[in-house]
């Protein structure tokens, strides 16, 4: 049976997810958002945050605060494995933050255009051929935390991400990443970076707290074609009184979540894009899953020259993180 959604490339319309994605990384996104559940009413849009009012970070100002080791505490360790994410402040200056959203700006406008309101546009692999997005991704600061936080002796890249909720794009279905990773492990974390606050009005990320909230929706199965995945872990988390986590983001606090941590993002409300960083992070030594499904998108061009059961550990994910912290 061929299955209805115009945004699924043609191969991929028949049968279920078991198959490897046809299209792109940003025809994989056009698609994604589709999944989620939005009333459809018109949203009169108030003006955003802007960027931060202050000079960008120099190139020595920017290398000094991504290599800068950040005061992690034990407590934040043990709420990031309990709850499956955490907030940290403070972890890019607001000088980081405003370069940060200036080179993304031009980034997306030369990938996409200015024509993109309503749609979530992205870019990924920067970092192979942009100076500031390769600062980021090999940064000390970002990936020790990384490692810290996972308990893992040394952490990979996987890959990094630009992603841009335009004015007026609809919220992000409720999701975990372990079904995105084509990995062999949940020993997983993206850092989410905002260039710049994010206002609830906005659509930041909200996280289910705990690790075990996929055990609620264990027995689901995933809709490529609808919102019915989405409107159903929302109504289990309701009915569960699993609380969440949905407040803004401060100009420079950046999230760590898990693969195993559901989350989701609201509708851009605002005149300006919300826009930020993701990069993801993997235990060093994980192997790629036996069968990857067309949820996991352009994995290929993550791992170049990876074949399922194999090391995940081409020479696009070099380490990029290391920790003493016992897991």
């Amino acid at each position: 049976m061929v299955l209805d959604n115009a945004f699924l490339p043609e191969a991929n319309r028949e049968g279920g997810i078991d198959q490897p994605w046809a299209g792109d990384d940003q025809q994989w996104w056009d698609w994604y958002v589709t999944l989620a559940e939005n009333d459809g009413a018109p949203v009169e849009l108030v003006d955003g945050p802007g960027l931060p009012d202050v000079a960008p970070a120099t190139d020595d100002e920017l290398a000094a605060a991504l290599a800068a080791p950040y005061p992690l505490t034990a407590a934040q360790v043990e709420r990031f494995r309990r709850e499956a994410f955490v907030k940290l402040p403070d972890v890019l200056p607001a000088p980081v933050v405003r370069r940060l959203a200036e080179r993304l700006d031009t980034l997306l406008r030369a990938e996409h255009g200015v024509d993109t309101a309503g749609r979530f546009t992205a870019l990924e692999q920067m970092w192979l051929d942009d100076e500031v997005m390769r600062a980021v991704v090999e940064s000390p600061r970002l990936g020790d935390l990384a490692a810290a936080l996972l308990g893992e002796p040394a952490v990979r890249v996987y890959h990094d991400n630009a992603l841009s909720k335009e004015p007026g794009c609809g919220r992000t279905p409720w999701h975990h990443d372990a079904e995105h990773f084509p990995l062999a492990t949940l020993q997983a974390v993206t850092a989410w970076m905002p260039v710049s606050a994010v206002p609830r009005t906005m659509g930041p990320l909200s996280f289910a707290r705990g690790r075990d909230v996929r055990d609620l929706v264990a027995d689901l199965d995933f809709d490529k074609v609808g919102t019915s995945y989405d409107a159903e872990v929302a109504r289990r988390l309701r009915a569960a009184a699993v609380p969440v986590e949905d407040g803004p983001y401060a100009v420079g606090e950046v999230s760590f979540h898990s693969a195993l941590c559901f989350h989701t993002a609201g509708r851009n409300g605002t005149t300006q894009p919300r826009r930020a960083l993701a990069t993801t992070y993997y235990a060093d030594g994980a192997r790629v899953v036996d069968s990857p499904t067309m949820v996991s998108g352009a994995w290929r061009d993550f791992l170049p020259g990876t074949e399922p059961g194999e090391v995940a550990a081409s020479p696009l994910n070099p380490v990029v993180g290391r920790s003493s912290t016992p897991g």
